[in-house]
């Protein structure tokens, strides 16, 4: 079912405009043209691709993805075919209707950059920097708690590129906001909150470890408080859009991340449970909470939990 669309609902992020505030988070059926395409004409206002780097990686052995009482717990080490491969996906989908935000990684700032200015040249409308991946060794893991590392990779990416440039960031860390001051001192356009966190699970009948890696970073519905605090917090201190990322599956909680600074928000999880049709009900549920509310557009609510 093709959603409709509204003015009540279309809004922007650093530049680019959106339908509506939906966005498909980084790592759920980014993969192929086929499957980004499918994810906007299901009623995504914006995509975003799985995490992709310089070089092929073929990721963690089995098992990596495991069902948990209130999520997925996650550790496929960043499986993709390196930028120069996927490039070709990016240029398939010439024409696409929402904007395509390439997320990228590196085990350099000179990697990220790299990598960045690639996916661009390929048709990428945005970047969006992992710098958080909570499981992979030197791959975003150490940049990412790191403000003076993150400073140097968002300053090497937006001197590659002339598009957008989103840092994407960790909750593993004692001061999220530390985290995106450096990011946004360095120019980054927008920040996305939040990442994975780590986490882990134990099998008690074997007392082993159940995913191969046997840490990785956990998603879903259990992360959310975690993730609407961050965006607080970011919004209170810093001037710039901000995504809201972890947990939402309907939109009462897209919504909740609007109130706390959110300028829009990414769904992934919640893809795997719900199917495509979760993004054209969220964004009927936000218009018809911005209708009975007597709210003209979602910008008029961003960040409205901070006023009065």
């Amino acid at each position: 079912m093709q959603p409709r669309r509204s003015r009540r609902l279309t809004t922007e992020v650093a530049g680019l405009k959106l339908q509506n505030p939906t966005m498909l988070a980084s790592g759920i059926l980014g993969t192929t043209s086929d499957m980004l395409r499918r994810t906007a004409q299901s009623g995504a206002g914006a995509v975003v691709t799985k995490s992709v780097g310089l070089e092929p990686r073929e990721g963690y052995p089995n098992p990596t993805v495991i069902e948990v009482e209130c999520g997925l717990l996650n550790a496929v080490g960043l499986p993709n075919p390196g930028i120069h491969s996927f490039a070709e996906e990016i240029r398939s989908l010439e024409g696409l209707e929402v904007p395509l935000i390439v997320s990228v990684y590196g085990f350099s700032p000179e990697e990220y950059a790299e990598v960045a200015a690639v996916a661009v040249q390929a048709g990428a409308d945005a970047v969006e920097l992992n710098l958080s991946c909570p499981h992979v060794k030197g791959a975003g893991s150490d940049v990412g708690r790191n403000p003076k590392l993150i400073s140097e990779v968002v300053k090497r990416v937006k001197d590659a590129v002339d598009k957008p440039v989103f840092a994407k960031l960790t909750p593993n860390a004692s001061d999220i906001v530390e985290l995106g001051e450096a990011a946004v001192e360095a120019g980054a356009d927008a920040l996305t909150a939040i990442n994975t966190v780590r986490a882990m699970t134990i099998d008690v009948e074997t007392a082993r470890p159940i995913l191969a890696n046997k840490i990785g970073g956990l998603s879903g519905r259990a992360i959310k408080p975690i993730a609407v605090r961050c965006v607080y917090e970011l919004y209170r201190v810093l001037d710039v859009p901000i995504i809201g990322c972890g947990g939402i599956s309907s939109w009462r909680d897209a919504v909740e991340f609007i109130l706390a600074g959110a300028s829009a928000v990414q769904i992934g999880t919640a893809v795997a449970s719900k199917g495509l049709d979760v993004f054209r009900l969220v964004a009927e549920g936000i218009e018809s909470y911005l209708e009975r509310k007597g709210y003209g557009s979602v910008k008029e609510i961003v960040g409205l939990s901070h006023r009065g």
